[in-house]
């Protein structure tokens, strides 16, 4: 056997960084907010009045949008754009915006050819209209060029992670200000949580500054950001209502930050993901009908404009100092093949475990009522990512769960939301819950086709799936290609690794995103140890559609929160058989002729078993004994350890409920996201202070032998103590109401800490 120093991501052979989706909200009147009146100002609002009054258009189309638009009892606007005078920007700010506009034109000194929407005229002010995760960026540039003159060490940091502020998609997407490492007696997870948290901290420091600085909250846009997992409700309702075309005008974001010169290219590429899965989506009928899921005419249709991409998770990537070394060597001993060979089968190994973080470690709690129970819309993609046969029977499974069975007949919603609603009232039919909605409502991973398998080790062979599913109206050869645990090729990454893309929400920063990216890399060094040691080979996982379903189903079965799943017994997956056999309470099936029901608790216990028996060496040299004692816990039955049942609590609070089942969906879904914008926020930014808090106590040690760093800190504070000051002013950065001057003076202190954290983990500040 491998020893332990010797496996890839094994004992000091790991670096980890993350990258985190965020949702943003403008809180504000429909009279100042930017989405609603970019709404009443659009041409197709105006299009639709007139349609409406000449009878062109049905009235109740154009009565449901300004509906829409004038029963926003929280004032909470989604996704909105802010609205605000260029002048209130320092100069420096404009330059970077200036410099950003920029086309990719040959000598780069032309315009985007949409330049002109940044801009308009408001009450005789030159205004600059721009989606807040490029907000960001801005009040970066702006804080550390306003006021009493910024440190050069600190502004050069800040010029720094400007660049990790990126305008992306919807979202704001941010990535970590340096990649962590951890010693052996350090925790990689744990640090990767800090460099989290104090990037959250960062970001709320800067949209407070925001808010102020350039009078958004003055004007009626205070804008809010916060980590949540779902498409709000409120915006997939609007995105029934419009065109698919208006709903990308609307939402998706220019790019402007985080793709050099080619910003406007990003942003066509992005409108093309929006069409690719909007008809990906309307796809998975045919498939529901073809493998008898749909049985009849009666379905409620999908829209054409699909809101996925506005689903927020967070990717984490593990990469490994020996592998991305021996490649950059060049040595010829282990190549781009050799890389893709055993990367692909690393990958299906891991892939197997991967039920071990749903509801755990992360989650994204979602209810449906029974007239929201249509095949059609609760099962999302999975018709592109299982077999027939798997999803067939994830769906019977499902139902049963639901306990949609009255009178010895299974219902099913009919289509008409009042008949639904009324056959639910009189049958008692409440619908169902699950743990992860997320997983669910995104194209995760596409299903292989027989000629062309994902992760058979060769060379493009993920380029040439594309290619069929592009066929198949699946996806598109022009985009990347979706995968739960993605490998990072050094030719392309300039590194070896991993990214893990099945994280929804953390109930805790602290406590969850540290223990997970742990077990990720722990997963993944057990990997590797089968890999290089022979003990598991690409043909003991064969590369059939059948088989990447077979234990994919297992995935998606513990997102709905099935209790059983069921595999071939004579399947030709040899890594996942044993573990089956292993697992408890497992028997052949009465239903299915060949094949053997297993439960899913039991599954994921028998995984960690396995990770007991074959890694305890890796488990002992990695320190992780904790990490394996607190994942029982949270396995356990109705484990208050577990993120979902955390999540759960903290929703039903918010809504004063005892169950999810005892509550509507409707009132359920938007307690869930008032409690990620507000409760689960707060304690995000108490953890994070908790954490700057020691930082500062710690500050005076790590200052010796940096009198550039500690003179930053001199300029900023005119000598005051910084635990001193923090502990001053932390309240107001809890409440809200920290002033402008205080907050340019946390955001460089904060910048001062970056810096040095920076510097511990080897990348210059």
């Amino acid at each position: 056997m491998l020893k332990p120093e010797m496996i890839p991501f094994g004992p000091q052979d790991a670096t980890a960084g993350a990258e985190n989706e965020l949702l943003t909200v403008v809180v504000g009147d429909r009279e100042q907010a930017d989405l609603p009146r970019t709404i009443r100002d659009s041409n197709y609002f105006r299009n639709l009045v007139r349609r409406a009054s000449s009878g062109d258009t049905p009235s109740q189309r154009l009565k449901e949008l300004e509906h829409y638009l004038s029963t926003n009892t929280e004032r909470v606007w989604e996704n909105s754009w802010v609205t605000f005078p260029v002048h209130l920007m320092t100069a420096y700010a404009r330059e970077v915006f200036e410099a950003d506009l920029r086309s990719d034109a040959p000598h780069g000194n032309g315009r985007r050819s949409d330049a002109a929407r940044f801009f308009l005229v408001r009450n005789g002010l030159d205004c600059l209209r721009i989606p807040v995760s490029y907000l960001l960026k801005l009040a970066m540039a702006d804080a550390i060029s306003h006021g009493p003159e910024t440190h050069s060490s600190v502004r050069r940091t800040g010029e720094r992670l400007m660049r990790h502020f990126l305008n992306d998609n919807t979202s704001p997407e941010t990535f970590s200000f340096y990649p962590v490492r951890a010693s052996r007696e350090e925790s990689l997870g744990k640090a990767l949580a800090e460099e989290t948290l104090r990037r959250f901290l960062l970001i709320q420091l800067l949209v407070q500054y925001a808010n102020d600085r350039f009078e958004l909250r003055s004007r009626g846009q205070e804008v809010q950001i916060c980590f949540a997992p779902l498409t709000p409700e409120r915006q997939k309702r609007l995105n029934e209502l419009v065109s698919d075309s208006f709903y990308r005008d609307l939402f998706m974001s220019p790019c402007l930050s985080g793709w050099g010169a080619k910003g406007e290219e990003k942003h066509h590429y992005m409108i093309l993901c929006h069409e690719v899965l909007s008809r990906s989506r309307l796809n998975t009928m045919a498939k529901l009908r073809e493998c008898g899921i749909l049985t009849r005419n009666l379905v409620t249709l999908p829209t054409v404009s699909n809101t996925s991409l506005t689903n927020n998770g967070t990717h984490i990537t593990i990469g490994s100092l020996e592998l991305t070394a021996r490649m950059a060597g060049g040595s010829g001993s282990f190549g781009p093949a050799d890389e893709k060979r055993i990367g692909d089968l690393v990958t299906k190994i891991v892939e197997h475990f991967l039920p071990l973080f749903v509801g755990t470690y992360t989650a994204a709690p979602y209810r449906f009522d029974f007239e929201d129970f249509h095949p059609e819309t609760v099962l999302g993609f999975l018709p592109h990512e299982l077999d027939y046969s798997h999803l067939r029977m994830v769906w019977r499974r499902w139902k049963k769960k639901a306990h949609l069975q009255r009178l010895g007949l299974s219902f099913t919603p009919f289509g008409p939301r009042p008949l639904d609603r009324a056959i639910g009232r009189v049958l008692r039919l409440r619908g169902d819950w699950i743990p992860d909605q997320r997983l669910m409502d995104y194209l995760v991973a596409p299903l292989s086709t027989d000629q062309n398998p994902a992760l058979d080790g060769t060379i493009g062979n993920q380029d040439r799936l594309k290619a069929d599913l592009m066929e198949m109206g699946v996806f598109d050869i022009r985009m990347s290609f979706y995968t739960l645990y993605r490998q990072r090729l050094y030719g392309r990454m300039g590194f070896c690794g991993f990214e893990g893309r099945h994280y929804s929400q953390f109930a805790s920063l602290s406590e969850d995103l540290g223990a997970a990216v742990d077990l990720q890399r722990l997963v993944t060094a057990l990997a590797f140890q089968y890999a290089l040691g022979g003990v598991v080979s690409h043909a003991d996982i064969p590369d059939t559609p059948e088989v990447e379903s077979e234990r994919r189903q297992i995935f998606f079965g513990a997102a709905i929160g099935l209790p059983t799943f069921y595999i071939r017994s004579n399947s030709s997956n040899g890594f996942l058989r044993p573990i089956a056999e292993q697992a408890a309470k497992t028997r052949a099936s009465r239903r299915y002729g060949g094949w053997t029901r297993v439960c899913h608790s039991a599954y994921r216990k028998a995984l960690v078993e396995r990770l007991e028996r074959d890694g305890a060496a890796l488990i002992e040299a990695m320190g992780m004994r904790e990490r394996i004692e607190d994942l029982k816990a949270r396995l356990e039955p109705n484990s208050c350890r577990s993120v979902a049942h955390r999540l759960v609590r903290g929703i039903l609070d918010e809504v004063g409920g005892r169950h999810p089942l005892g509550v509507s969906a409707e009132r359920f879904n938007a307690g869930a996201e008032r409690y990620y914008r507000i409760r689960l926020r707060v304690q995000y930014l108490q953890e994070a202070l908790g954490l700057v808090a020691d930082d500062l106590k710690k500050l005076p040690v790590c200052l010796q032998g940096k009198p550039e760093l500690g003179e930053a800190v001199r300029c900023i504070l005119n000598g005051e103590e910084p635990e001193h000051f923090f502990r001053t002013v932390r309240g107001t950065i809890v409440d809200g109401t920290a002033s402008q001057s205080v907050l340019i003076k946390l955001i460089r202190l904060l910048l001062v800490v970056v810096a040095l954290e920076s510097e511990r983990h080897g990348v210059g500040g």
